[in-house]
């Protein structure tokens, strides 16, 4: 695997961070769409298998801790300082990669959080991908899960 050393750290920092920035485009611009075009009704894509559905959720990716948003939340931000923190081990694309994406899709439903509810952090996430054994999801928890996945293979595949 093609390593960053030759990469300044804070370029591979920029890097990330700009994948991140890109995932946080994506979620809100495809969450504000299904908001408008989805509100009154659903798509079927591939009938029984992939629906487009509006959802609002209050718990975690897919649908977990339901009611817990304010907790998950806290968590999202430290999770943020975290993978920030985590930068300063780059040294694999796949990481880099994986990072920014897990990045992007923590900061894209924390958005959700602090402008879609009443308090601070209580918003509800807008969800509105639905396959037919997974509940709706968005952008950013997609994002999470192959960031995460990305890192783990990583992890698995070197020494």
């Amino acid at each position: 695997m093609c390593g960053l050393r030759a990469t300044s750290l804070r370029a591979t920092r920029l890097k990330a961070a700009g994948i991140g920035a890109a995932v946080v485009l994506v979620d809100q611009l495809t969450k504000a769409w299904a908001r408008s075009a989805l509100d009154d009704s659903m798509i079927d894509v591939i009938p029984g298998f992939l629906r487009l559905a509006l959802a609002e959720n209050s718990g975690a990716a897919f649908g977990f801790f339901r009611g817990g948003g304010e907790i998950i939340a806290v968590f999202a931000v430290v999770a943020v300082g975290v993978i920030f923190f985590a930068f300063r081990a780059i040294d694999h694309w796949g990481d880099l990669i994986g990072l920014g994406l897990v990045l992007g899709g923590a900061v894209g439903n924390l958005v959700d959080r602090l402008t879609r509810g009443d308090g601070l952090l209580d918003g509800r996430v807008t969800d509105w991908i639905e396959l037919w054994f997974i509940p709706n999801f968005n952008v950013a928890d997609a994002s999470i899960s192959i960031g995460v996945a990305l890192v783990l293979l990583g992890a698995l595949r070197r020494p």
